[in-house]
């Protein structure tokens, strides 16, 4: 036992002398960088066919599908909240070979339970971005690769141009060549039942989701185009049912930014078949079922155009509008009315004393139509005070 203990304890020794200084040249050659930013949102909502309930998401920013349609009477909801304030954290590790690793966490209060608002207004962060780069590689969950960030415009919504917008985060892995991106990313997909209404939400692709994007850059802005082969698949055995049906997706999107001195114009165009989730927070879904259980594509198209003009250092403002449109087969919807087109438009005035406070207001009017020509509208007003670091 002496001999081994004689024997054990220097090894044991060293291997944690090993480890930390493993660790200390990991720590000594790492950069950790802290961003981010704490943002206050009060909103005033005026619906035209009835009310929200009380924790419904669509109260806390503008989702184009849960716009109320078919009610009696006209109400007023008031709503204030410091949800999509977020936090950062980007890690850069120089490595022995010259490159250089990155790490990004970052996370917000959308979209999750908490404390409710008699007492705690407690939210539950959730993980927006989570994701390594090395080299010309993308390992993680970020923004799709068939959606284009930079044509987002500014706005107090948290999205703002929603109804004709791609927004999609998700697990991927991207290789970027130059001004090409190309990414195999993680599916999902969501279908209509066979006239009998509800969404179901099927997690039984066989491959990833391809998606591709080429950006040309200048001094006068960028112009973008981006695609996605995606597999829509279904399957349920149980209860006596005998699914199994997939179909082919395939969307287009031509995004862009134009610099006009110190303004901008930002456009998007987004069509397919079967873009479901991908567009405009999930609208319309990306496939029904018909009456012998296989899969039936559903077309969609959306748009946005948003204009930004700088009235001086401190003040600018954003016009934005934005609609979506679906081609839905009421022969398999039966007596279901989905929704066959929403759109909205904006206008806010924003004001910033410095670069990290901003002060602003914004007035937002939706619509949204369903097939049976029923509609409903929402007039907004949002407040904010934004303080980025």
């Amino acid at each position: 036992m002496e001999i081994k203990r004689t024997l054990v304890l220097p090894a044991i020794v060293a291997i944690s002398s090993l480890a930390n200084t493993a660790l200390a040249n990991v720590i000594e050659e790492t950069n950790v960088k802290f961003s981010g930013y704490l943002k206050a949102d009060a909103m005033f909502s005026s619906y035209s066919d009835g009310t929200l309930s009380s924790g419904s998401v669509g109260r806390d920013f503008y989702i184009p599908s849960l716009t109320p349609t078919g009610g009696n009477e006209e109400s007023t909801q008031f709503d204030a909240h410091i949800k999509q304030s977020r936090f950062r954290f980007t890690t850069d590790t120089s490595l022995a070979n010259g490159k250089k690793l990155t790490g990004v966490l970052e996370f917000d209060f959308h979209v999750t339970s908490g404390g409710d608002e008699r007492i705690s207004n407690s939210y539950t962060p959730r993980v927006r971005h989570a994701f390594i780069k090395y080299d010309n590689w993308l390992i993680g969950q970020t923004w799709s690769t068939f959606q284009d960030v930079r044509a987002l415009p500014e706005s107090v919504d948290f999205i703002g141009v929603t109804d004709g917008t791609i927004f999609v985060r998700q697990m991927m892995v991207r290789y970027t060549s130059g001004n090409f991106e190309i990414a195999a990313e993680n599916p999902e997909s969501t279908i209509s039942n066979y006239q009998a209404g509800g969404r179901i939400v099927a997690d039984d692709s066989a491959f990833p989701d391809i998606t591709a994007r080429y950006t040309v850059k200048g001094d006068w802005g960028h112009f973008a185009v981006a695609g996605l082969v995606r597999q829509l698949s279904y399957e349920n055995k149980q209860g006596g049912a005998n699914i199994d049906t997939s179909e082919t997706s395939i969307g287009l999107s031509l995004t862009a930014k134009f610099k006009l001195g110190q303004d901008d114009i930002r456009l998007m165009a987004n069509t397919g078949k079967g873009l479901g989730r991908y567009l405009g927070l999930n609208v319309a879904n990306g496939a029904i079922l018909n009456e012998d259980n296989e899969l039936q594509i559903i077309d969609s198209i959306g748009y946005t155009i948003a204009y930004r003009h700088v009235w001086n250092e401190k003040l600018r403002s954003n016009f934005m509008y934005s609609a979506f449109n679906a081609d839905n087969d009421m022969s398999l919807n039966g007596p279901i009315n989905p929704i066959k087109s929403t759109s909205s438009a904006r206008v806010n005035l924003m004001y910033s004393p410095t670069k990290e406070l901003t002060l602003g207001g914004e007035y937002a009017y939706a619509k949204k139509e369903l097939e049976s020509e029923a509609d409903g509208t929402l007039g907004r007003l949002q407040l904010t005070a934004k303080y980025a670091f």
